[in-house]
């Protein structure tokens, strides 16, 4: 959905760490970035990929301890 819409609004570049296999669409599952006739961001992948991928396994991880509240609640 994300990169459906920055194609849509001609976003120059894109730059994202960490990859999703199963859902990704720039590239990993499908690439939403080279359909034909689209708009072509830059694409820059794997920034702080590590760090990234840390940051998101912890916030679903507390998400799926916490039963999705939201954290100070």
């Amino acid at each position: 959905m994300c990169a459906g819409a920055a194609v849509n609004a001609h976003v120059e570049r894109i730059v994202y760490g960490a990859e999703d296999g199963n859902m990704g669409a720039c590239g990993t599952a499908v690439d939403v970035l080279r359909l034909p006739g689209a708009f072509r961001p830059a694409l820059y992948k794997g920034f702080l990929g590590e760090t990234c991928g840390a940051l998101l396994r912890d916030f679903f991880a507390a998400q799926r301890r916490d039963g999705g509240k939201e954290s100070g609640d």
